[in-house]
């Protein structure tokens, strides 16, 4: 499916139309930040919290920009404008600091640059249903990964060595402990428990991972943040990935260990069926 038209501030125009400026300071620098929301059914999900999530990020970064209010309108007159009244999409959206002469130090006048588009979902039914294999790789990041950055090479170089080793994710490790997936949160079960990193500056205050906490708690699945080590992790009955595109993904190996029986356990279903359940009703 393709969807032509983007939002370029304040402007709603065909994607190829839309230019960006070589000193923009996201192009130079990635000095920005971003939100991705899905939308099911012609409707984004949880887009308050996304919009909350972006205006502390683009605080955090000292990015002058606060006009939150205009992200829910630009978010359905994209959905309008693309021909997507009750279907399924991914909106993306970035914040820059804008145009200005290339230097590490910001001026504090910029104009923010705001650009939002639609992009089609992945299939990723089969993998939800069947598990996926996931691998290890050190946390190199910096210590801020609470905010939601556009300055992402860490996870993109970590995200290629997965794939390249035929493995659908890459889940970051520091200085032993677990803090999360190259883009998905991490859970893991043991002795029925669902165990979860405790948010810190090392990993993202993920939107699908709070739904999951509300959904353990309608549920009565016990919860534990707490710290996960990774010979623990290796070790657990059940391992989830979590995120706005990737939903709930059952992790049924790591580095070639397998998880389990190497079948998608019983609470990650019944998690995944309860989240199928929300989507409908919402």
């Amino acid at each position: 499916m393709h969807f032509p038209i983007a939002f370029f501030n304040g402007q709603y125009l065909p994607k190829q139309e839309i230019s960006i400026s070589p000193d923009d300071r996201g192009f130079l620098f990635g000095d920005g930040t971003y939100e991705v929301v899905r939308i099911y059914h012609g409707k984004p999900f949880r887009l308050h919290r996304h919009i909350e999530r972006l205006r502390y990020s683009t605080e955090a970064i000292r990015i002058p920009f606060s006009n939150f209010n205009q992200i829910e309108e630009l978010a359905y007159t994209l959905i309008q404008k693309n021909e997507l009244p009750h279907g399924e999409a991914i909106l993306y959206i970035q914040i820059t600091r804008g145009v200005a002469p290339r230097s590490h130090s910001f001026p504090l006048n910029t104009s923010p640059t705001v650009y939002a588009c639609l992009f089609p979902v992945p299939d990723f039914s089969k993998q939800r249903k069947e598990g996926v294999r996931a691998i290890l790789v050190p946390d190199l990041r910096w210590q801020r990964c609470d905010i939601k950055s556009i300055s992402l090479l860490a996870n993109v170089l970590a995200s290629q060595e997965a794939i390249e080793r035929h493995a659908h994710e890459a889940i970051f490790v520091r200085n032993g402990w677990i803090t999360e997936g190259t883009h998905t949160n991490v859970c893991r079960v043991v002795k029925g428990i669902l165990q979860t990193p405790p948010l810190n500056g090392h990993l993202l205050n993920g939107i699908t991972r709070e739904v999951i906490l509300e959904l353990c708690h309608t549920l009565k699945i016990p919860v534990e943040e707490v710290p996960i080590s990774e010979t623990a992790f290796t070790q657990s009955e059940e391992i989830l990935i979590l995120g706005t595109i990737t939903e709930i993904m059952p992790v049924i190996a790591v580095n070639d260990i397998q998880i389990g029986n190497g079948k998608p356990g019983p609470i990650t279903q019944k998690l995944q069926n309860a989240f199928n359940e929300l989507l409908s009703s919402e």
